[in-house]
């Protein structure tokens, strides 16, 4: 009799301990994520959720449906009869319409901290970065001062990020003539952290990124494959001119685009190009430098350029290249004398040029986008005297490039599948971030929710988060596609206008 009794009080009291323990663990896990919330890393009180949306872009194409959250990672994905059927989904945030997408990656930023931060700074760049949909970004190892080219330079980068980044941020180390030819400099910068290299073919601009040559890069690419990271090449060779800059009449006006544009021809991009695909023969399978990977940024040439690209691909080298926004935007033709907001390099070329890198885009010739956000003070644009040929190159364009690129992209046919390749799986690649790029099960949960219909003028009304508005040759635009959300690992950062109060962005190392 007292065995039945004690064994009916364990069936009751089982129960009841279950369910008491459940409460425990349920109040627990809220407690953390309610101190994340009191904390300010998200303006989400929550760290487990649903985000709802009849346009979610996977891999396996566009669904209806929900993708569910839980600890900063993509946890589940349900189409909309899957999510109909299911009455336990818990906290919802539903987009409607919305677009919901993998965040955009730009593997092209440059960012200035530490040494330059009047120019643009981590606060304000990966607030704007945030408020275009951006969840990551690789910072170039200048403008900052110094140059991020050893280990040391590095740890100063990671100690100015601390605590100021909205978004998560890796970092390139810099090729240079220093490190280029000493492999135990090299690979102790490469063993610190950065996701790959960066080298100049002509001059950088800043005098402690002096410019590499072929031999520099033929041995960086030999140290890069044992780690199999990347090595990014500005791809510009300057060539003796076959004549002065100067205008058909005989006049070299400063103020006028053209003058810029005949100091920098496509020549130069050919030329840096032809030797380039000399070294990447040596990564393809069985290559001295298997492993590694060259990318060739910011291409502004589209043919002879383009068609050694194209080549060299075709016989099995390591090869990526990516163009940027402002090239599939603008044409030479359109920009007025003195607006140096539009000056970089290599240089915005003519309409025609133009059609055909977004004929590359489309076709895949060209492997992705990015911002190549590289802005300055405003006095060093020299706005107020409009000389192409002394003010600073750089297109400052962090927030906008989503926008942008639907905007001009949608008159060519580009779709949202190709936005979220361009934007965000190609560039993980690159970058080597696995967990990245895609909403997939087991990637972190960076997202962007958007509305690509929504139009909006770029203008004095509209919030603008990177240092200077003023410098961007991209205000006083007329754009689709507003972002409503931005999430950082699962982290609500940006929501239509505000943003989270602390910066709980990641620093991103290689291991």
């Amino acid at each position: 009799m007292e065995k039945r009794l004690n064994r009916v009080l364990q069936w009751r009291l089982f129960p009841l301990l279950a369910l008491l323990a459940s409460f425990l663990v349920f109040f627990f896990v809220e407690s953390q994520y309610s101190k994340l919330f009191q904390n300010g890393c998200s303006l989400l009180p929550y760290q487990h959720y649903w985000i709802a949306s009849k346009r979610i872009v996977t891999p396996q194409g566009i669904i209806s449906g929900a993708v569910e959250v839980k600890d900063g990672k993509i946890v589940t994905i349900v189409k909309e009869e899957e999510k109909l059927s299911n009455s336990l989904l818990g906290k919802v945030i539903d987009y409607g319409d919305a677009v919901v997408m993998p965040g955009l990656i730009d593997v092209h930023a440059h960012l200035d901290d530490p040494g330059r931060a009047e120019w643009e700074g981590f606060p304000s760049g990966t607030k704007a970065a945030a408020a275009g949909g951006l969840t990551t970004l690789i910072d170039m190892p200048l403008n900052s001062d110094p140059s991020t080219v050893s280990r040391e330079t590095l740890n100063l980068k990671l100690k100015a990020a601390e605590k100021r980044i909205h978004v998560d941020v890796g970092f390139w180390g810099g090729l240079v003539p220093e490190n280029a030819l000493n492999t135990t400099a090299l690979e102790d910068l490469l063993n610190a952290g950065v996701l790959g290299l960066k080298s100049f073919m002509c001059p950088s601009g800043i005098n402690d990124f002096p410019m590499t040559n072929i031999t520099h890069i033929k041995e960086g690419l030999s140290v890069l494959a044992k780690y199999r990271r990347p090595l990014l090449v500005h791809a510009e060779l300057p060539q003796e001119p076959e004549s002065s800059p100067e205008l058909e009449d005989g006049s070299n006006d400063a103020r006028s685009y053209s003058t810029y544009l005949k100091t920098r021809p496509p020549s130069w991009e050919e030329a840096a190009i032809r030797e380039l695909v000399t070294a990447t023969k040596d990564t393809m399978i069985g290559g001295s430098s298997e492993g590694a990977h060259l990318h060739i940024v910011h291409l502004s040439d589209s043919t002879t350029s383009l068609d050694l690209v194209k080549e060299a691909k075709q016989r099995g080298d390591s090869l990526t290249v990516e163009t940027c926004p402002h090239y599939l935007a603008f044409s030479a033709e359109e920009i007025q004398d003195g607006d140096t907001r539009f000056k970089c390099s290599p240089p915005i070329r003519d309409a025609a040029n133009k059609e055909k890198l977004w004929e590359a885009m489309l076709d895949g010739h060209i492997d992705f986008l990015s911002s190549d956000h590289s802005p300055t003070h405003p006095e060093l644009k020299l706005l107020d005297h409009g000389d192409f040929l002394k003010a600073w190159g750089g297109i400052s364009s962090l927030q906008f490039v989503l926008p942008v690129t639907w905007s001009y992209g949608k008159k060519y046919g580009a779709t949202l599948e190709q936005l979220a390749s361009w934007w965000s799986e190609r560039p993980a690649k690159l970058a080597g971030q696995e967990l990245k790029g895609s909403i997939a099960i087991g990637n972190f949960a960076d997202i962007v929710v958007w509305e690509p219909e929504a139009e909006f003028h770029l203008n004095d009304d509209h919030p603008v988060y990177i240092k200077h508005p003023s410098i961007s040759a991209y205000m006083g635009s007329k754009l689709y596609g507003r972002v409503l959300s931005t999430f950082v690992s699962g982290n609500l950062v940006f929501k239509e206008g505000k943003h989270a109060p602390a910066a709980c962005g990641v620093p991103i190392l290689a291991k």
